[in-house]
């Protein structure tokens, strides 16, 4: 991959803000990435009962990360029945999400979070930026959806995806941000109805790029593969296509200098921290 390096600074995408260091997806584990210095918000958005654009990983209660309002653990084998898309938002924010030590990630701080709304993420860390005299952040807006959660766990993409725009367009930070998806459907319906927007296919498996394209029926602005599929020869085609590269989710430092010799765009990390010390060396 050494091949390829052009020795530019990547980006840094803070996974889930920096789930290494604050619970994932919570007002605290982006401010504290912006306090770090990263480039890029990564953020995962599903969609309540009411409408609301919340910031979330998965369209129920994880109960891994979750916990009843009573303050009781979620059952591993009950946690689809506390589905997002089927409560309000004012019942979502009584759970915590936040308290419960993540086994992954011993280096987590934890405290009381609930998942907040996308639109109060976008106010805090805006406003945040500004104090600190920061350059204007960048987002990478993850939609979650599958084909067979269509009206059980999300909406449709056509309903989802302007949801999800309106908000960006009320914050004023359309053209700072990104929509990722896995889903196809997702970035289709996203070119049709907002042009302009950035788009990033996400990919986990390890089918040839021209048969992603294919499917996808365009050419993404951004591709953004697990970190382990990347190869001299994908990146040479991914680079051939003119698109951008945003692998996901590089943890080591070595990978990370690794990663920084090829010339990628961005690395999307859980640990902003380690990521930014590797760029200062």
């Amino acid at each position: 991959m050494a091949t390829y390096s052009a020795l530019t600074r990547p980006e840094v995408h803070g996974h889930r803000g920096c789930r290494g260091l604050f619970p994932e997806n919570t007002l605290p584990a982006f401010q504290h990435a912006v306090a770090l210095g990263v480039d890029v918000l990564e953020m995962d958005v599903v969609i309540s009962a009411d409408g609301q654009v919340v910031v979330s990983h998965e369209p129920w209660f994880s109960a891994a990360i979750c916990r009843l309002p009573s303050g009781k653990p979620i059952p591993p084998e009950q946690e689809l029945r506390y589905n997002l898309f089927q409560l309000s938002y004012d019942e979502i924010q009584r759970f915590d999400c936040g308290l419960t030590p993540h086994p992954r990630f011993p280096r987590q701080q934890n405290l009381a979070a609930s998942k907040p709304l996308l639109r109060d993420v976008l106010r805090s860390v805006e406003a945040q930026a500004i104090h600190l005299n920061r350059a204007p952040l960048r987002y990478s807006i993850e939609l979650k959806t599958e084909p067979g959660g269509d009206g059980i766990f999300h909406p449709d993409p056509t309903v989802f995806v302007p949801l999800v725009l309106a908000v960006l367009g009320e914050e004023q930070v359309l053209g700072r941000a990104t929509l990722l998806s896995f889903d196809p459907r997702i970035l289709r319906v996203a070119r049709l109805v907002a042009p302009l927007i950035r788009l990033c296919l996400l990919v986990e498996d390890a089918r040839p790029l021209t048969e992603h394209l294919d499917e996808l029926g365009f050419i993404p602005q951004v591709f953004g593969p697990n970190y382990p599929l990347l190869t001299a020869s994908l990146l040479q085609a991914v680079h051939a296509h003119g698109m951008q590269l945003v692998p996901w989710t590089v943890n080591g430092a070595n990978m990370m200098r690794s990663l920084i010799q090829s010339g990628v765009t961005g690395i999307t990390t859980d640990y902003p921290d380690v990521l930014l010390a590797v760029l200062d060396e």
